[in-house]
């Protein structure tokens, strides 16, 4: 693996740019990706993976609750590891340490939205405002919403400014920026996962899009149109559930279900009959989940969401995409987020493999090279 690495620096080695680190701390594992701008484009420097089961004393595969310490550790390791040359980094946070909400105000408050938001924010937040940190945006209207406002249920409700709410609890903050100074690396911002992954995903769209990403121990849905978060909801079922299901029904071990799935996938047919059946148990009930926010954004809006991007390590099983075609009825592509950047030739098939499971870190690691122009 360190060849490959090097063979990644040496081909693009240049000291004219400063490089930039993109950091994905998930619950199974972390990536990360390095790059540095080149003739006005994103190039790869390198970039790596490593397995935090291990050092939880888990399996390779197996979802984790470390602490700050020991997350520190197996950043350390990865960082030498994939030869990162760079201390300059962001690191996302997790859709499950925050909270995303849409609120509707008064079209009379639009000219005290600095006060009036955090005020009205209290009754969204189930903690002291105190505790948090809050970012919000104003989210611009379709021609065709500007007349009447559809509700949760249908009902129409007044005229009035839509704004987008993150919320991030200051001990997710704390902990991230422990990670950081343990790991002997220099953050200038922590970014909910959501937004890296739509970042390296999506191209300009001016039709709703839905965004399937699939960790070890949640699947994340995102509604993007015209560049603009529109919806977003978190089902607490992942790969690792799974690899779970398969341990349990056939009485193996977890690490040899973890390479059974890895193997197989959930390609129907032959000897994998037992496998696939078992497989789709788990996925009935996340794709179930996700038909019904797709179904419920469609009725509310009008609208059809006919392509859906793939993201995320769980969507790499072999027969995925097709699986995930039937249930959708729509397009359904495997995202490629290694497309925006530049990178040698031969590591095309490599990364188109790897793309998903590096949405978030790449889309972490473009925001900063943005952040140094």
């Amino acid at each position: 693996m360190d060849n490959l690495f090097k063979k990644v620096w040496n081909y693009f080695f240049s000291k004219k740019s400063p490089s930039v680190l993109g950091i994905d701390v998930g619950s199974s594992s972390i990536k990360l990706v390095q790059l540095k701008k080149k003739g006005g484009k994103a190039v790869l420097e390198t970039y790596g993976e490593i397995s935090l089961g291990p050092y939880a004393g888990f399996e390779i595969g197996r979802s984790t609750n470390l602490s700050a310490d020991k997350v520190a550790e197996a950043l350390r390791d990865l960082i030498g590891e994939a030869n990162v040359t760079t201390k300059s980094c962001g690191l996302s946070i997790p859709v499950s340490s925050s909270l995303i909400t849409f609120i509707k105000l008064p079209q009379t408050a639009e000219k005290q939205l600095e006060t009036v938001i955090p005020m009205e924010a209290r009754k969204y937040i189930p903690v002291p405002i105190s505790e948090v940190s809050l970012n919000w945006w104003v989210v611009p209207e379709e021609q065709d919403e500007r007349s009447e406002f559809q509700g949760n249920e249908g009902e129409k409700m007044e005229q009035g400014i839509n704004v987008f709410l993150a919320v991030i609890h200051n001990d997710a903050i704390d902990r991230n920026a422990k990670v950081v100074k343990a790991a002997n690396l220099e953050s200038s911002f922590f970014e909910i996962e959501l937004f890296s992954s739509i970042r390296s995903s999506l191209d300009q769209s001016l039709r709703p899009v839905m965004v399937f990403d699939m960790g070890a121990s949640s699947t994340k849905l995102y509604v993007v149109e015209r560049g603009v978060l529109r919806n977003s909801h978190i089902i607490n079922k992942g790969s690792q559930d799974i690899s779970m299901a398969v341990s349990k029904s056939m009485g193996i071990s977890f690490e040899e279900a973890e390479r059974l799935k890895r193997e197989y996938g959930i390609a129907s047919g032959g000897e994998n009959k037992d496998l696939t059946e078992i497989a789709s148990l788990t996925l009935e009930y996340i794709f179930s989940e996700s038909s019904r926010v797709l179904l419920n954004y469609q009725k509310k809006h009008n609208k059809n969401v006919s392509r859906v991007v793939l993201t995320g390590g769980g969507v790499n099983l072999k027969g995925f995409k097709d699986y995930a075609q039937t249930i959708f009825q729509a397009e359904c592509v495997i995202a490629n987020p290694f497309e925006k950047v530049e990178f040698p030739a031969f590591l095309d098939d490599v990364l188109k493999t790897a793309g998903p499971e590096f949405a978030v870190a790449i889309g972490v690691a473009l925001r900063k090279l943005q952040e140094m122009e």
